[in-house]
């Protein structure tokens, strides 16, 4: 089954204006085995009559169910020790001293996926009970997807994806096999975050001055125009003294106004202070 291409820009442009995201010439490959099991969902024999059905608006969630479809959810837990070992020794007790008085602390995982990077967080932060104990630790998850959210709530991931990124023994501590193959990770730790639906181009963040924002690995998919929005969004979102964390391949150089890099912490990101008329201009 061949995708046309008349197809692809269908698909492409309902992608982009769902959620910012391009789908990229190196990703187009894979669009015929992303739809594959939406098509024998829904007992269609193509792409074709899938379109037809998209175009017609005779189904109001076909749409969504095309989006989450030709999303590209790859994470898995820890990933990036680099970034986690930043995080957890420099970005978290710099703001911890910060915010002593009140014993609370906010972090946004923007574009979590099914969920594994907030889960990290919550396990190390537990882990570390000694340093956090009688502190306020909010986490949030968010996603475009709502198949992956669904999933980031549920906490239940298969054997292989536990076994990327997560050691034996955090694996025992934080997870408990249900079924054959599946873990899921215990109640405690899953009472410890939250997760929404949430799309980086909508007009008002979550709510609240978040202390880290943590948006990895999902704005390479955006073209330039659209990583500008999210970031005049991203810096509404975040605290005057709050760190921002890209993934590796990602930069704010030359693509935004709105942070700088950290003076202190090599791949951390701070925010600039900008009159709010301009942040309402740049966020229209």
């Amino acid at each position: 089954m061949q995708v046309s291409d008349s197809a692809i820009r269908i698909l492409a442009n309902l992608l982009e204006a769902r959620t910012g995201q391009q789908l990229a010439s190196s990703r187009r490959w894979r669009i015929e085995t992303a739809l594959k099991g939406l098509l024998r969902a829904r007992n269609m024999e193509s792409i074709d009559q899938l379109l037809t059905d998209l175009v017609s608006a005779r189904d109001p969630g076909l749409a969504d169910a095309v989006v989450d479809a030709l999303l590209n959810n790859e994470t898995y837990f820890y990933r990036d020790r680099a970034a986690f070992d930043l995080l957890l020794s420099s970005a978290l007790p710099s703001l911890q001293s910060a915010r002593e008085r009140g014993k609370r602390l906010s972090i946004w995982c923007a574009g979590c996926s099914t969920g594994q990077e907030v889960y990290s967080i919550a396990m190390a932060i537990a882990e570390d009970q000694a340093r956090w104990d009688g502190w306020t630790v909010d986490i949030l998850g968010t996603d475009v997807s709502q198949t992956a959210i669904q999933q980031a709530r549920s906490g239940l991931y298969s054997q292989f994806e536990v076994q990327r990124g997560l050691p034996v023994v955090q694996m025992i501590r934080w997870l408990e096999a249900e079924g054959e193959g599946q873990w899921r990770v215990l109640e405690g730790l899953r009472a410890r975050v939250r997760f929404r639906t949430h799309s980086l181009m909508d007009a008002a963040p979550p709510p609240g001055r978040f202390d880290i924002i943590l948006c990895r690995n999902v704005l390479l998919y955006f073209q330039e125009a659209a990583r500008g929005t999210v970031f005049a969004r991203l810096s509404q979102a975040i605290a005057p003294d709050g760190f921002l964390m890209l993934g590796a391949g990602e930069t704010v150089i030359g693509q935004s106004k709105s942070f700088v890099s950290n003076a202190n912490f090599r791949g951390l990101y701070s925010p600039v202070e900008v009159p709010a008329a301009t942040l309402k201009s740049t966020a229209a």
